[in-house]
């Protein structure tokens, strides 16, 4: 049984304003790949989650998806500075700063020990016309499942 994608309601900037969009027009008749992480500027975010998606973009879009998006509970100013200074030009990345869509996908992860408070579990997803067929769900201060190469192997065995 699949799980429909929440019709969260997440802020976003669109030429230099302030609009409320919901997250499942993201993902309404296509074929996409989502991977959620902690947050922007983080060392295993920055240095291996997005650089690895960016470097498999066109291995995986190869297998049938239509786009690769980053989602991190971030405000719009500090997502759209982290997509320019990592360099990826091919994954779209997508602000949750309130954490709304986060909160209704139940993967709000304490992580107030650290000092960064409530922010996502690190995970991936494979979703079709906004319905999850797979999620690979890492377990806190880990990246295991939720990588490229993973997401990769499942595209090729259900394919």
């Amino acid at each position: 049984m699949t799980q429909k994608i929440p019709n969260s309601k997440i802020v976003i900037r669109e030429d230099g304003k302030f609009i409320k969009k919901d997250i499942y027009d993201y993902f309404a008749g296509k074929k996409i790949v989502a991977f959620a992480l902690p947050g922007a500027f983080t060392p295993t975010c920055s240095n291996y989650h997005v650089p690895a998606y960016e470097e498999e973009y066109e291995n995986i879009t190869a297998l049938g998806v239509d786009e690769i998006y980053c989602i991190s509970m971030n405000d719009p100013f500090v997502i759209e500075k982290w997509k320019e200074i990592s360099g990826a030009k091919k994954i779209k990345f997508i602000p949750d700063g309130n954490g709304v869509f986060t909160n209704d996908m139940k993967m709000i992860s304490d992580r107030s020990a650290s000092g960064m408070g409530p922010r996502s579990f690190r995970y991936s997803m494979y979703v079709e016309d906004g319905n999850i067929i797979k999620l690979f769900k890492d377990e806190d201060g880990k990246f295991d499942v939720s990588d490229p190469k993973t997401m990769i192997n499942f595209l090729k065995e259900n394919k």
